[in-house]
């Protein structure tokens, strides 16, 4: 068993790599306004350069998590390191809109494997009871890179010496720090299965099944209805996609996600809660940042500095939280009070308006940060507790993608509710003048003439409750899950046989973690 320093030196690394990663989802958030400027993006591109790197993410998680089961977890990592640095590296050096995009999509690739892998080889030498502690300084680098990310951005941005092609470049030495760290010092126990075949048939029906339901989401309101044909035809696809995908996970002798893992009742609960979180987090990012910007008129960096608040909630309740929960050694009252600071903080948010007063949001940020940073990473912590430590890549990888897959698609819906919203305010409030343009208030408010501009900013003001009331809504279903969930104590050992029947821990190895060894 590693000692407290081995495991703190590891960490160091794969919190480099975790919190590079994540901030990548979200640096463009502020940004986008100057890149889609430069680069001449349509409404549609504006959104698919948020969406491409997390539908990559959220699309070949389940692989990399199989994987992680099968083959050596230490060279997966490093080879996700490199896709992600790749990635980065070309995104910065995009021509055109359509380019920037689909690097995005391979820093995506590589943004999946660090998420999964990283909290997957925690999993591989700590045991739950201890893992909290641990778990607490990788839900802070995830939940505060996920709110850290448009400021970097919007940092960036203004500075007239740097330019938005340095959102990525950016996260290249540290990648390649953490690469030459990493092969140097990462040890893991090799727990592969000999012989074992990756599911390949399932892995393709999964991430076509996802990116499917994806793509529907991010069209429709846009190029089609949402009661459509095209609606109909894309979302039973998907369902069809999905059952094919069961099918094919009941016979084959690996599935990539063993379907034990999702009947398990707690499992099931878990990943709709995941949900929820996602929609939550990733929604708090993208559209709080937003309305600083156009509604209040803030710079990319102010409006970066503005939601510290929620990101020092995060931090605070992920640090101290994740250490009580290793000592109390009971996860569920801190998910529960987790997803009941959200729901609060999210329907309190629901109240703002252009005109809300800025410390008042910063206190409300503080108390939804705070939930997210007692439920994101316990969430995963309470389903890895009750599954072997050979199927403890699928697990994570299970709820980490449906947490993805509610951060993604929370921020199409929350964004088509949003934009509707707003349109129908400026039409409202300037009548024929709103004929023009797009109908989404366009993005450079600051090159309307003065009287027109207060309207937009108003209107984008005025609409943002909406977002964070279906926000709460989903908050709200993530509570009633956890409180179905049962409690259970985390293991203070490492389980290295195979699950039993019922999905629980089967021939545990003592190996209990402390800080002397």
């Amino acid at each position: 068993m590693k000692t407290h320093r081995e495991i703190l030196e590891i960490i160091s690394g794969l919190l480099i790599m975790m919190f590079v990663a994540n901030v990548a989802g979200t640096v463009v958030a502020n940004a986008l306004p100057v890149i889609t400027a430069q680069l001449g993006s349509t409404p549609t591109q504006y959104t698919w350069l948020v969406t491409a790197a997390l539908l990559a993410s959220t699309a070949t998680t389940p692989i990399w998590g199989k994987l992680a089961d099968l083959f050596d977890k230490k060279r997966l990592l490093l080879t996700g390191i490199v896709i992600f640095t790749i990635g980065s590296l070309a995104s910065g050096a995009a021509a055109t809109t359509a380019q920037l995009i689909g690097f995005r999509a391979i820093q995506g690739v590589g943004m999946g494997a660090l998420l999964i892998l990283n909290q997957s080889i925690l999993a591989s030498i700590i045991p739950p009871r201890e893992r909290g502690k641990y778990n607490a300084y990788m839900g802070a680098a995830f939940a505060a890179a996920t709110i850290a990310g448009p400021l970097i951005g919007g940092f960036i941005v203004d500075q007239s010496w740097l330019g938005w092609r340095w959102c990525f470049w950016s996260a290249v030495p540290f990648s390649l720090g953490a690469l030459a760290f990493l092969a140097k010092r990462l040890k893991v126990p090799d727990i592969r299965r000999p012989g074992a075949k990756v599911d390949w048939l399932g892995a393709t029906l999964v991430t076509a099944a996802a990116c499917d339901l994806l793509i529907w989401i991010t069209f429709a309101n846009h190029s089609f209805a949402w009661v459509s044909w095209q609606s109909a035809a894309m979302l039973g696809s998907t369902l069809a996609l999905a059952a094919l995908f069961v099918l094919v996970e009941q016979r084959v002798p690996d599935p990539v996600i063993p379907l034990r893992i999702i009947a398990n009742r707690g499992a099931a609960l878990a990943i709709v809660a995941s949900i929820a979180v996602g929609t939550a987090m990733f929604g708090v990012a993208v559209f709080l940042g937003q309305y600083f910007q156009i509604a209040r008129g803030y710079s990319p960096t102010a409006a970066g500095l503005l939601m510290v608040p929620n990101m020092l909630g995060v931090f605070v309740a992920s640090v101290f939280g994740g250490r009580l929960l290793s000592r109390v050694g009971i996860w569920k009252p801190f998910v529960v009070t987790g997803t009941c600071l959200l729901t609060v903080g999210m329907g309190t948010l629901s109240t703002i308006n252009s005109t809300s007063s800025l410390v008042f949001i910063a206190g409300v940020g503080v108390v939804g940060g705070m939930g997210l940073g007692l439920t994101s990473q316990n969430l995963v912590l309470a389903v890895q507790n009750s599954v072997s430590v050979r199927d403890v890549g699928s697990a994570t990888a299970a709820v980490t993608l449906f947490r993805s897959l509610g951060g993604t698609l929370g921020i199409q819906v929350l964004g088509s509710a949003y934009n509707s919203h707003v349109r129908a305010l400026i039409a409202e409030r300037l009548g024929p003048l709103a004929a023009t343009g797009d109908g989404t208030g366009t993005m450079d408010v600051s090159s309307l003439p003065p009287p027109i501009q207060t309207v937009v900013r108003s209107s984008f003001g005025d609409s943002i409750g909406l977002v964070f009331a279906i926000a709460a809504g989903v908050a709200a279903v993530a509570l009633l899950a956890v409180l179905a969930m049962k409690s259970t104590r985390l293991r203070d050992r490492l389980d290295l046989g195979n699950p039993t029947d019922d999905g629980g821990p089967s021939d545990l190895v003592s190996t209990r973690a402390s800080s002397s060894g």
